[in-house]
């Protein structure tokens, strides 16, 4: 069985013919924390001021906002990124959007998703926060969700390519790379474990 680690080489493999598609396929692990951070103060302060909520109220949404993310990344993870699609065009869609993190789990510039890709789909969440629950209480909802997505991006960044000397991060960091080395069908969650404990995903098989 292989070896429970992974090394801090910064090795990034091509996954387009095209110069142009493949730079853009490639993101330094910084660019989340520039982009989606202005954007989560921005909703905070549009609740805080303009909207005018009380401020345990939105505490309270922005908790709950990030505990939606946290089913967010598990059943995104476990039945968007790891099915398994029987036709050509489908497994050419997973290699590009997971598989290739499978395959080359050292490249760090594929460990967070680029910007055409994580805008859209945060703007399709946003419009569904709102849907859900209005315009007034989506909005720390939803700074909660995106700060539940900017935390899961560091630390998986930092489970594949840091060695920090803490308990809570070792066991986080071993529970990630059983996914990888040991079985990519269970161990699904990344910065919140808990679900693979409550839905049975944490077993052998």
């Amino acid at each position: 069985m292989k070896k429970l680690f992974i090394s801090n080489e910064n090795k990034s493999v091509r996954m387009f013919k095209y110069d142009w598609m493949d730079i853009f396929s490639r993101v330094h692990f910084s660019v989340p924390i520039f982009l989606f951070v202005p954007i989560i103060t921005f909703l905070l302060y549009a609740s805080f001021s303009s909207l005018a909520l009380e401020a345990k109220k939105l505490i309270g949404l922005f908790t709950i906002g990030i505990f939606f993310w946290t089913i967010a990344e598990y059943m995104l993870h476990r039945f968007i990124f790891h099915y398994k699609p029987t036709i050509e065009i489908g497994k050419r869609l997973h290699f590009l959007m997971h598989g290739v993190h499978h395959d080359y789990p050292n490249d760090s510039k594929r460990l967070v998703m680029p910007p055409p890709i994580s805008l859209p789909v945060g703007f399709v969440f946003f419009l569904l926060f709102k849907f859900l629950f209005g315009e007034y209480d989506s909005l720390p909802l939803f700074a909660g969700f995106l700060l539940g997505y900017l935390s899961y991006d560091m630390l998986h960044y930092a489970i594949h390519h840091t060695n920090w000397n803490n308990k809570w991060f070792m066991k986080l960091k071993a529970h990630h790379l059983k996914h990888h080395f040991k079985n990519p069908d269970m161990y699904f969650g990344v910065s919140t474990p808990f679900w693979d404990f409550i839905l049975g995903t944490n077993k052998k098989s």
